[in-house]
């Protein structure tokens, strides 16, 4: 399953923060939803258990979509095999993912989570991506040079990066920056002489930054990510996410930008992952 693996990761966080914070309630959170009935809830307990999962919050609507209790539970991310309730929660304004298993192993770290995102319609809007689709990569790298200091809007997953960054930096307070069980990457296929410099300039006006931006100027994705071994990695085009899943990467679809409306209705088809 792809999920365990990043549970397990966010739990190893979660106790360090509790051994250098006891008094602080600032943890990942993690809530079970499902539209299951609540009859199924002892099955479930037993899958978590087998796993050796820390989830105490269940959220079993009975048939009803969970997108609705999502506000509720103020929630940094969604995540689903469903690709139709994670498009309603984008729809929503929910940073949300549909998440696929690896089609290999790939060992991960037990101590350190690693989150590796790709930034146009994901961290960023899809602003670019949309110069790209209507005028090409010439109009692109233009573009982008003559708005280098201007900041991109935010995408989807901005507030999810926002949230990791707070945790961070309460590591950091306690001297443990190298230390820290939190690291993040920016995977771009944008290139850094030509337009590497705006989404930099993005996130340090946003007061953010990745721990390690690579710029692959159009080049795979999986090889690095399979150097990374992140325990998720976030992109909205498919391509990218199948090549993740290759080299053993835990991936997530992004639904989300002007990529989703150029999709043709076979690959939309073959997007939508069958709903555990």
């Amino acid at each position: 399953p792809a999920l365990p693996g990043v549970l397990q990761a966010l739990e190893a966080v979660n106790a360090q923060l509790r051994e250098l914070y006891p008094d602080s309630e600032e943890l990942f959170d993690i809530v079970l939803m499902t539209n299951n009935h609540a009859q199924v809830g002892v099955r479930l307990i037993n899958s978590i258990n087998h796993y050796d999962l820390f989830i105490e919050r269940f959220c079993m609507t009975g048939g009803n979509s969970p997108i609705c209790y999502l506000k509720a539970y103020h929630t940094n991310l969604y995540l689903s095999s469903d690709a139709e309730k994670v498009s309603g929660a984008i729809e929503e304004g929910i940073a949300a993912a549909t998440i696929f298993s690896p089609s290999r192993d790939l060992e991960v770290s037990e101590k350190q989570l690693r989150v590796a995102f790709d930034g146009d319609a994901v961290l960023f809007s899809d602003e670019s991506e949309q110069i790209v689709k209507a005028h090409g990569l010439d109009t692109f790298f233009e573009h982008e040079k003559a708005h280098e200091n201007k900041p991109l809007a935010q995408g989807p997953l901005k507030g999810f990066l926002e949230a990791l960054g707070k945790l961070q930096k309460k590591f950091y307070s306690k001297g443990l920056r190298l230390e820290c069980p939190i690291r993040t990457y920016l995977v771009t296929a944008r290139s850094a002489a030509s337009s590497g410099a705006r989404a930099l300039k993005t996130l340090r006006s946003w007061g953010l930054e990745t721990d390690e931006a690579l710029f692959l100027a159009g080049a795979p994705k999986g090889p690095l990510l399979r150097k990374i071994r992140p325990h998720i990695f976030f992109d909205d085009q498919m391509f990218h996410v199948e090549g993740a899943q290759e080299m053993g990467a835990v991936a997530a679809h992004v639904p989300y930008g002007v990529a989703q409306r150029h999709k043709r209705p076979a690959q939309e088809k073959q997007q939508r992952p069958n709903s555990k």
